[in-house]
C-alpha cells in the first residue's frame, strides 16, 4: 500500500468523526483529501466560525479542532498519547490509523460541539 492509500484510510476514518456533527454545520470542502466545516455563526470579521477540518498532507493527515482553540479547558484531561500528536495549538497530526486517540479525538470533537452549541454558535 502506497503512502497516499494509506493516509487515504487514516482520512477517511478522521472524516467520519467530524462528519458525526455535520448536519447542523455548513460544509466548504468535501473533497477526497480535505474536508472542512464552519458553523453558521458570522463572526465580526463577517467570516463563519471554523469548526474542524481533516486533510491530507505530504507526510501526514492533519485533524483541525476550533473548538480546543476557543476553550482549551477541553484539553485539560488528554491524554499523553493524544498530546503527542498536537501541533500548535487546535491541529492533531496522524501518520496510521490509532483506534485508541481516534475514540479519545472523537470525544473531544463531541465535547466542542457541545460547547459551540451552548455558546450558540451551531
Amino acid at each position: 500500500m502506497s503512502g497516499q492509500e494509506h493516509f487515504k484510510q487514516v482520512f477517511d476514518r478522521l472524516r467520519g468523526i467530524l462528519n458525526e456533527h455535520a448536519g447542523d454545520l455548513v460544509c466548504e470542502k468535501d473533497k477526497s483529501d480535505d474536508y472542512y466545516l464552519n458553523t453558521k455563526h458570522v463572526m465580526k470579521n463577517k467570516k463563519p466560525l471554523f469548526f474542524g477540518a481533516v486533510q491530507i498532507k505530504k507526510n501526514y493527515v492533519s485533524y483541525h479542532l476550533m473548538p480546543v482553540y476557543v476553550y482549551p479547558e477541553l484539553l485539560k484531561n488528554m491524554s499523553p498519547e493524544l498530546k503527542r500528536r498536537m501541533q500548535g495549538k487546535s491541529c492533531f497530526n496522524f501518520k496510521s490509523v490509532d483506534s485508541g486517540s481516534f475514540e479519545e479525538l472523537a470525544a473531544l470533537t463531541e465535547a466542542g460541539y457541545e460547547k459551540y452549541k451552548s455558546a450558540g454558535y451551531v
